[in-house]
């Protein structure tokens, strides 16, 4: 937009300058115009490639002006000259006012510099002014493009201040955005380089990076102008860059469409040679030829990638193939009109920026690849995350787990444990209580050993572990305690559910229950006085309630809130 603008606010002065598209030409490396010589009339702009085929001048051309009412107006009249190639030197009425530089070899490079050259007003005679310019150059044979071959434009002559506008337009066109471009290149190429260096399975970044940088590099012709070699190392140099960025435009695609052949990793690479090769043995009067048909080759190898890519993402439905389809069919025009300007010598502005499109869009897939990286290391980002989150999640499962098999282990080792003592006390403690309660002569003892035999079958039951049906447990709980109370002299009075009970209680449930039974019956014998004791038994809201009541003296009122003093509440508290 700002390039057009720059050229409407331009063509707005062609009106108050005057354009000259004729002089006279005689090729000479006279210090001056030959004026002895035949010079023939030429029409401006005078492409040598095509006007003098073969020839590397230098060229003097001759034209003549006049300026009515300049020293009334007051104006600084200046020269404009669109296009020159390679140097001149231009000589108002015999004084030397402008030299664009090295005017031997290696020579100042102004094919893409525009010149304003002032025309001071002391040296403008008020009638005819004769105005000279030697133009040194190269044949169209000794160059690799017809741009860069001996040339001059027409000429405009006006007031400077109108000039100005114009040549700032075209420099800025010809130079000061290609070298934008070019730096913009080569900071993103680098960046991108060492990001598909680092990262090797985006290695259609490296590539990328490395097509940037070449690009950047090869754009730098546009606006370099002195360079410390002659013109044939210079064309070589550059030549040497177009298999570098076919090679990097080439693997790009076939890298970004996840494709890979080694046959293509072997001839790109041997191509970067051949081509410099094959110049060198053309020699420098043939480079345009063989430089030409280089290029085609080049451009139907990068035109083939760019199928075989658009092809491989049209079969993966992928979303990106419009946006690169219209990228590369913009490049595929831009590649059309320069090859139409380089056969036909074309300078338009058309082409000017048919040759900048090229660099922007390598920016706009430079953006468009970062873009893609950014999301794809935020998603990748995200999942990292997420996996972390799941191992967490199943590492603490697995603890979990394995905390559990450690208690199941330790719960089997105790279990085995158990019926072992269990084993034990049933085979050598049982047998020799029994045999005592069956031998001896002595009811208190046989009693003794009776008790500690019950006990022990107790402590057995509890450790093997087996459950217990809960109205088997009141039925053997029920006898246990009429029997000792009737033995006591104590009236019993047992009440119970008389229902079937599911429920069932574990085995050391049942021991302990049984215990603290035994202890409060105890109590109720050896402590109250009694003579009536009641045992009610019932289920309620899935507890087991056992409430034992006697009339006897009941616990001193001394004692209240110290009942656990003794060994057996104290122990029925514990149970």
């Amino acid at each position: 937009l700002c390039l057009g603008l720059l050229w409407l606010a331009a063509t707005g002065t062609a009106a108050q300058s005057v354009g000259i598209h004729a002089a006279q030409a005689v090729v000479s490396d006279s210090l001056s115009f030959p004026a002895g010589t035949a010079a023939p009339r030429v029409d401006l702009p005078d492409d040598w490639s095509l006007s003098r085929p073969g020839s590397s001048g230098p060229v003097w051309y001759r034209l003549n002006f006049t300026v009515p009412g300049l020293r009334e107006r007051g104006d600084l009249l200046a020269l404009y000259i669109e296009h020159v190639c390679t140097n001149l030197e231009v000589t108002l009425n015999g004084q030397l006012v402008h030299s664009g530089g090295q005017m031997s070899e290696p020579i100042t490079q102004n094919c893409n510099h525009p010149q304003l050259v002032s025309l001071p007003a002391a040296l403008i005679a008020p009638g005819l002014n004769v105005l000279d310019l030697k133009v040194v150059g190269h044949a169209l044979p000794q160059v690799a493009s017809r741009h860069r071959a001996g040339a001059l434009s027409a000429l405009e002559i006006g007031p400077q201040s109108v000039l100005a506008g114009k040549y700032a337009r075209q420099l800025a066109l010809n130079v000061t955005v290609p070298q934008a471009l070019s730096a913009t290149l080569l900071l993103m190429g680098g960046f991108m380089f060492v990001l598909g260096w680092i990262n090797r399975r985006e290695s259609h970044l490296a590539y990328f990076g490395a097509l940037s940088i070449g690009w950047g590099l090869f754009e730098s012709r546009l606006w370099l102008r002195d360079l410390p070699f002659d013109n044939t190392v210079a064309e070589l140099l550059f030549c040497s860059l177009a298999p570098l960025l076919t090679w990097t435009s080439v693997q790009f695609l076939l890298r970004y469409a996840q494709h890979r052949q080694r046959w293509v990793d072997i001839a790109l690479p041997l191509q970067c040679v051949v081509m410099p090769a094959s110049l060198l043995l053309a020699g420098p009067q043939h480079l345009y030829a063989m430089a030409s048909a280089w290029y085609a080759l080049l451009a139907l190898q990068t035109l083939a990638a760019a199928v075989f890519y658009l092809r491989a993402q049209h079969r993966s439905r992928s979303r990106a193939l419009w946006p690169m389809a219209l990228l590369l069919g913009i490049a595929a025009v831009t590649l059309v009109i320069e090859y139409a300007a380089q056969t036909f010598g074309i300078r338009s502005t058309l082409a000017q920026l048919a040759r900048i499109a090229t660099p922007v869009l390598l920016v706009l897939v430079s953006l468009r690849l970062l873009q893609q990286h950014g999301r794809a290391r935020q998603e990748a980002e995200e999942s990292k995350a997420h996996l972390e989150l799941r191992i967490r999640e199943a590492t603490a499962e697995i603890e979990r787990n394995f905390a559990q098999l450690a208690e199941l282990r330790v719960e089997k080792v105790t279990e085995r444990e158990r019926k072992r003592i269990a084993a034990d006390l049933h085979d050598d403690l049982g047998a020799k209580l029994l045999t005592i309660v069956h031998t001896s002569d002595s009811e208190r003892i046989s009693t003794l050993a009776r008790e500690a035999l019950e006990e022990m079958r107790l402590s057995v039951r509890g450790l093997t572990g087996r459950p217990v049906q809960l109205i088997d447990a009141l039925g053997d709980w029920r006898a246990e305690v009429v029997s000792r109370l009737g033995q006591a002299g104590i009236e019993a009075d047992w009440n119970s559910p008389a229902d079937e009970l599911p429920q069932t209680l574990s085995a050391r449930a049942f021991v302990q229950t049984t215990r603290i039974l035994r202890e409060a019956v105890s109590n109720v014998i050896k402590h109250s006085g009694a003579v009536h004791c009641s045992v009610r038994c019932a289920v309620a809201d899935g507890d087991l309630q056992i409430i034992v009541r006697d009339n006897g003296n009941g616990i001193p009122m001394e004692l209240d809130g110290r009942l656990d003093r003794g060994h057996g509440m104290a122990s029925m508290k514990h149970r």
